[in-house]
């Protein structure tokens, strides 16, 4: 049996003004299937998840360019 969606998350590149998002969610709700659309305004809990996310994925990245040499 095949699973159903009862919604979708539409994740922003960055952060934008409501204002400025206004003719984005204007164009989500002409999509057939639509029943409405909400934006979830930036706080400190997603700036603090993002600023997590950057460093370790540039721990990562400085981990592979120079790895750390075997003591001995």
């Amino acid at each position: 049996m095949t699973d159903r969606f009862h919604s979708l998350v539409v994740v922003l590149e960055q952060d934008i003004r409501e204002d400025d998002a206004q003719n984005l969610i204007k164009a989500i709700k002409l999509l057939r299937g639509v029943a409405d659309v909400s934006g979830a305004v930036a706080d400190l809990a997603s700036h603090t998840a993002e600023v997590r996310a950057r460093t370790a994925l540039g721990q990562q990245i400085l981990d592979v360019l120079f790895p750390e040499k075997p003591q001995g």
